[in-house]
């Protein structure tokens, strides 16, 4: 259940006739005494198979030479990324379970949201980055070691990160430039966009463009990518003959197809049903982080062997 709380007066400065907030009030995810505590538990598990996941999926990529390639590369970017983003939420999220005043002053909320929107972006154009390895890999694959260059891998990822940056500069900058005076509370657990400009007493329609023009350039334009990769891979595999070099060839690509399943799954359901925006952002943004290095992870051989001679090695050493 979503309810709003009072409006925290002491929240609130003067300007003019209007009073400027000079802190918000996250309304959480339910109002219910009663479910703080276990919901407490339960995203306190949830943010640390996060960290052990994406944590040592990190340190497995970067320390076994086997996986020095450049779908690992990239993969140990998204669980950095994972990391980070889940880290910008489960904290604040967490402690918001056990206090009473669930509040976030007015300049952690601009960083949560800029942090947010940076890896927001990455998570997304990584997919799309990731999706083109795939189709160079299974439709070029004599070519790959050539087209996908240690130099090509890092500049992909700046490229990425450099997007992410602007565009979350962008995002920030056009939201706290508005003025907040007709109440404090958020109606959402973190600082996410929406709900901010749904307080703001001034004229939100520039941003609402902004945001529209902006979401669409990076989401179509990663969707796309991801959407014409699998076409040319898909028909790449259907014209293999031996169903061993379809299962093979399948398989290199079917952990990076789950997580952009999950990905653009959960964006179709925010973009259907808008009112349920809370339930899908705790998949966006706690869930999926904690399922990625899982799926990435379970049934990757390549992976798997990495970590059985890490923990042979330490049972060994032990």
């Amino acid at each position: 259940a979503d309810f709003f709380q009072p409006l925290h007066s002491h929240g609130k400065m003067r300007k003019g006739n209007h009073s400027e907030v000079t802190e918000f009030i996250l309304s959480g995810l339910t109002d219910r005494p009663e479910l703080q505590v276990p919901l407490f538990g339960v995203f306190l598990l949830i943010y640390g198979i996060t960290l052990v996941g994406n944590g040592g999926l990190i340190l497995l990529i970067t320390t076994d030479p086997r996986l020095h390639t450049p779908m690992y590369f990239f993969l140990r970017n998204l669980s950095f990324c994972d990391l980070c983003f889940s880290s910008i939420i489960s904290p604040k999220m967490l402690m918001n379970f056990l206090v009473e005043r669930k509040s976030i002053s007015h300049t952690a909320c601009a960083v949560q949201m800029y942090l947010y929107i940076v890896f927001s972006d990455v998570g997304c154009l990584l997919l799309a980055v990731m999706a083109y390895d795939r189709y160079v890999a299974i439709c070029n694959p004599l070519l790959y070691t050539v087209t996908m260059s240690r130099k090509l891998c890092k500049e992909l990822v700046a490229g990425v990160y450099a997007v992410g940056l602007v565009d979350s500069v962008i995002y920030t900058c056009f939201t706290f430039r508005l003025s907040f005076c007709s109440s404090n509370i958020i109606n959402h657990f973190f600082c996410d966009i929406p709900p901010l400009l749904a307080l703001s007493c001034s004229d939100t329609r520039i941003n609402e463009i902004v945001m529209f023009a902006f979401t669409c350039c990076i989401t179509v334009s990663s969707f796309v990518t991801v959407l014409l990769s699998y076409v040319y891979i898909i028909s790449t595999i259907v014209q293999i003959r031996s169903s061993e070099g379809r299962h093979k060839a399948f398989s290199t690509c079917s952990f990076h197809l789950t997580t952009v399943v999950l990905f653009y799954g959960i964006q179709l359901f925010m973009y259907l049903r808008p009112t349920s925006n809370k339930v899908a952002s705790v998949f966006y943004t706690l869930v999926i982080p904690m399922l990625n290095p899982l799926i990435y992870s379970l049934r990757n051989t390549e992976v798997k062997d990495a970590l059985r001679k890490v923990m042979n090695k330490f049972l060994t050493n032990f």
